[in-house]
């Protein structure tokens, strides 16, 4: 497994999944072309690309889409890159059950790569450091689009499984000021609360460039006490590396590319966006909470990494699918064991789409109820999609086909009204409210009204032997 970003990306070299772009880049509009360009080459195997000459930035290096494929996805776990989307649903959801037991260590800061290079206050300039740029065209200003943000809860700064990593979008302010968008329901929030009643600073951390796993955990919605580091740990099989920032207040990844150690002033906001969202759309000008950096610390050669989101599909995406859909299964099936499957893959579980065996009439209805009750689903999901425990929630076309034969119009399509909602969501109105859509396309189950006696045509997983004779037979093809 990779403990650091470079790890990573030598083995997406190594897979081909890695491709360099040695000419020299406009910051306006080519980086935002080519990163566009990289998330159209397909979710399936696009590659991360690395920048090498971007101009006014000598030397610098900019690494997009890491995270842009369901091949990058796979090897990030250890997984052949051909793995399907299930496969790595269902192995994922094996690996969560890992947690706690995933181990930390610490390194001094004189070994931590992170520390190579230590810039204080008045030395640095975060739009000179940075290869700085609009993510899209008509974003306020520049934004680090793929940071992880460590802080602690102020009441409990020892309890290390209430130390958040998270990410949050962040507004380049001037040479040492940042502006980040934290909504109600995200963990800092809470630790953001809890210091603004003191009148505190709260110290934060601006992880750039870390490892694979510990950037996917950041995006993923856990319980607030649960350890994202401990579980980076226990999905990736090694142990996480931290060390200290130079302060000593936060832990942070020992092989992260950049460090901008600093803190929220509190009772502060200023006017922040707009930016092109994970929805497709911009989402208008806010006054959000003001960060200070009082130092940056980096790698020497550092790569500065970050995320392309906008229109569907695009990295954002594959970062946030899987991540979405397991911890909703899991708490689901709690109460819920008759759910085989939850892809909550599309725009970060906006709409989810949900593979149950009902145990009687009206009984995946009752499953659409927990899924919009869920931590995430509370104000993410408003479409929710439930089809027969057979039906491979992952494959559109079979989704669609249980749709097309299942639906009964009123009977299994209804509206709840006054739901709350995702801010960002365009059709979120307004904003922070919205609606929730059942879509009931399961079979029909006792004492609910059957569908009219209809004799299905049943899988036949016998097939599959041929379908990998037949897969190996077209490899042979190709290389003719």
């Amino acid at each position: 497994m990779f403990k650091d970003l470079r790890e990573f990306l030598a083995k997406l070299e190594e897979e081909g999944q890695l491709v360099y772009y040695n000419d020299e880049v406009m910051p306006e509009p080519e980086v935002r072309l080519i990163s566009r360009a990289a998330c159209d080459m397909g979710s399936g195997t696009a590659p991360a690309v690395i920048m090498n000459n971007i101009k006014g930035y000598k030397g610098q290096r900019l690494a997009v889409n890491v995270h842009g494929s369901w091949a990058n996805h796979a090897l990030m776990f250890g997984m052949p890159k051909t793995t399907s989307l299930k496969d790595q649903f269902f192995e994922l959801n094996r690996r969560w059950d890992n947690y706690p037991n995933g181990k930390v260590e610490w390194v001094d800061g004189d070994k931590a790569p992170c520390h190579e290079v230590i810039l204080d206050e008045g030395k640095f300039n975060l739009l000179e450091l940075l290869p700085c740029y609009k993510v899209n065209e008509y974003d306020g200003g520049f934004y680090l689009s793929k940071a992880s943000v460590v802080s602690k809860d102020p009441d409990d700064p020892d309890n290390f499984d209430k130390e958040n990593v998270g990410t949050y979008r962040l507004q380049i302010q001037d040479a040492s000021t940042l502006c980040m968008q934290g909504l109600a329901f995200h963990d800092i929030a809470i630790q953001l609360r809890k210091a603004e009643e003191r009148n505190e600073p709260l110290p934060v951390a601006v992880c750039l460039g870390v490892d694979p796993v510990l950037t996917f955990m950041a995006s993923t919605p856990i319980a607030y006490d649960q350890s994202e580091y401990k579980m980076a740990a226990a999905l990736n099989g090694i142990p996480m590396v931290l060390t200290k920032t130079t302060d000593g207040k936060l832990d942070v990844p020992a092989g992260a590319e950049f460090v901008l150690e600093g803190e929220i002033v509190p009772r502060v906001r200023v006017p922040e966006g707009p930016f092109g969202e994970f929805p497709g759309s911009y989402s208008g000008t806010r006054r959000q909470v003001l960060i200070k950096v009082k130092r940056v610390t980096h790698r020497k050669d550092p790569i500065f990494e970050n995320l392309y989101l906008g229109r569907p599909w695009s990295e954002i995406d594959t970062l946030l699918g899987l991540n979405t859909c397991v911890p909703m299964f899991k708490q689901i099936t709690e109460t819920m064991p008759e759910v085989v499957a939850v892809n909550a893959l599309y725009q970060h579980g906006l709409t989810v789409i949900i593979a149950v065996n009902p145990r009687f009439g009206g009984y995946a209805k009752s499953v659409a109820f927990r899924a919009a009750s869920t931590p995430h689903g509370i104000s993410y999901v408003k479409n929710i999609i439930l089809v027969d425990g057979d039906v491979d929630p992952f494959d559109l076309e079979k989704v669609m086909w249980a749709m097309s034969t299942r639906i009964r119009g009123p009977q299994d399509v209804f509206v709840i009204p006054g739901t709350p909602g995702m801010p960002l969501d365009p059709g979120s109105e307004p904003a922070g409210m919205g609606v929730k859509v059942i879509i009931d396309a399961t079979t029909p189950v006792a004492p609910e009204r059957q569908l009219r006696d209809v004799r299905m045509v049943c899988p036949m997983p016998e097939a599959k032997k041929y379908q990998d004779i037949l897969t190996d037979l077209q490899k042979a093809a190709n290389k003719k």
